[in-house]
């Protein structure tokens, strides 16, 4: 099979993950389409600036990004305010649940001389790469990420942000050419709009981009107490199917006796047939390390009601040193704006140099 001319390069790049399964290609030819710059390890992350993360936020990405801290150096963890505003939001409320989710990173053990920590608005060449990768996307290709098909059912009237902001996903990922980027599940398909993004601008004009690769978080999804069938979400009305990272021993116990489980009281762990049991054990073995033959076997004892309140004991026990730094991080508002500002120049000098670079290459310099 020959290449394509250059006229067909930024068509070839977009069709490239489907023709693989059904085309033959010599090694040559994989390599000519398929290019990638080779880059030194980088991690980058984001988070949604909703307040107080709940245990869900903590144990599928907080927990992760505060392992990688410490086995590698050059990490961007970025408040992503920007893709918060693809719905309505209150100014001043969006102010403070920064100000909090900050807060909440550094109470964790978020370390801002280990990890560049920072407001993605603060760094205006996210909005700028995200531009000019929505003019190498299709429309088709985004309306069949999976978020899109969801969100969009709820509404007729949906935002143009709310269809693109997987494009300055993208954006967020490559402008520091991350190499690898630690996600959930729910996340891949927007990893994979990343390395196609990459793969066409790499084609259309030059070599620049390295291909993101997933690390997928090991934690099983903790699952909502009164929904165990989705995830724990903030969008979720009922503050009682979720424990934030600051909730007071009282609320946690309360929540956990409140939690959906069933009319079997034997401790079984059984995730297709007992999801709100299973939702506690996880919950159990996220904050103990044990596994769940373990939490079984020593709770052969308790009924459903008192393995709630042992539950309620390792959260209580694992979040306390947490909701004490919080407590004395979140009235200092100048260390956090001093945190946030460092991390910006930080992020922004590395955003500049490459954005220099790809302006260059996209004849925009």
């Amino acid at each position: 099979m020959a290449l394509p001319t250059l006229k067909g390069k930024l068509l070839l790049a977009r069709l490239w993950p489907q023709m693989q399964k059904y085309c033959r290609f010599t090694t040559n030819q994989k390599e000519e389409i398929d290019k990638f710059a080779q880059c030194p390890m980088r991690i980058f992350s984001g988070i949604q600036p909703t307040g107080i993360p709940h245990i869900g936020n903590y144990f599928g990405a907080i927990s992760n990004w505060l392992e990688l801290q410490k086995e590698h150096t050059d990490i961007l963890l970025s408040v992503v305010d920007l893709h918060s505003i693809t719905i309505q939001q209150n100014p001043k409320e969006l102010r403070k649940n920064t100000r909090d989710m900050v807060a909440c990173l550094l109470a964790c053990g978020i370390d801002p001389n280990k990890t560049i920590l920072f407001q993605q608005s603060d760094v205006k060449q996210h909005a700028e790469l995200s531009w000019i990768f929505s003019c190498l996307t299709s429309l088709p290709r985004i309306q069949r990420l999976p978020q899109w098909k969801e969100k969009s059912k709820s509404s007729t009237e949906v935002s143009v942000g709310l269809l693109s902001y997987p494009i300055l996903q993208s954006a967020d990922i490559l402008l520091y050419r991350a190499t690898a980027v630690p996600v959930g599940e729910d996340q891949l398909q927007h990893v994979q709009l990343a390395q196609d993004l990459a793969r066409i601008f790499n084609h259309n004009f030059d070599v620049f981009f390295p291909k993101p690769t997933v690390y997928l978080t090991k934690t099983k999804r903790i699952k909502s107490l009164r929904r165990p069938q989705s995830k724990m979400s903030k969008s979720e009305p009922d503050t009682k199917s979720r424990i934030d990272l600051t909730d007071s021993p009282d609320e946690i116990r309360e929540k956990l006796k409140k939690a959906v489980s069933d009319f079997t009281s034997a401790i079984t762990y059984d995730p297709e047939n007992r999801e709100g049991v299973a939702n506690l054990i996880d919950i159990h073995c996220a904050c103990t390390d044990m596994s769940p033959d373990v939490i079984c076997d020593n709770s052969k004892h308790l009924d459903t009601v008192s393995y709630k309140l042992t539950v309620a004991d390792a959260v209580i026990e694992k979040l306390k040193p947490i909701r004490q730094n919080y407590i004395a991080i979140s009235e200092d508002k100048e260390y956090l704006q001093k945190i946030l500002r460092i991390g910006a120049e930080k992020a922004r000098a590395i955003a500049e140099d490459n954005m220099v670079k790809i302006k260059e290459l996209v004849g925009l310099k």
